[in-house]
């Protein structure tokens, strides 16, 4: 996992990351809101959270050319939830270099390193992304 600290409240650091991830080709295919989720079927009340599945069909038809099975690991994952306060948010992103680890397939460590690159850039792109 990649993770990083943003010094944004959640919903601003959410549309920055949604604007980073379009301009390097990437979609969101899927959206939890796991506090929503929680409150609904737990009674639970929590910090925001919210996961984003991001694909790049480019790259994703190469894994999946190279290796069906790769599938498993699709869309990216990225996990967007509130910092110790209201104005951090701290984002999660699946690394996709581990799915030429977790699969011996010639041909899938060009797209799954070419995943990574772009989400780094586009993580990147926010400006104010601390590793943490």
């Amino acid at each position: 996992v990649l993770s990083y600290r943003i010094p944004l409240p959640m919903a601003e650091a959410e549309r920055v990351m949604r604007e980073a991830l379009k301009a390097q080709g990437f979609g969101i295919l899927t959206e939890v809101d796991v506090q929503a989720t929680l409150r609904e079927k737990l009674g639970i009340e929590t910090a925001p959270y919210r996961i984003l599945g991001a694909c790049n069909p480019k790259i994703a038809h190469a894994a999946l050319d190279a290796e069906p099975a790769s599938g498993a690991f699709l869309p990216c994952g990225i996990a967007l939830y509130q910092g110790a306060t209201a104005n951090e948010t701290h984002v999660a992103i699946q690394n996709p270099g581990l799915i030429s680890q977790a699969f011996a397939a010639p041909g899938l460590e060009g797209p799954a390193h070419e995943a990574q690159e772009k989400l780094m850039t586009a993580l990147h792109s926010i400006g104010e992304a601390v590793p943490h």
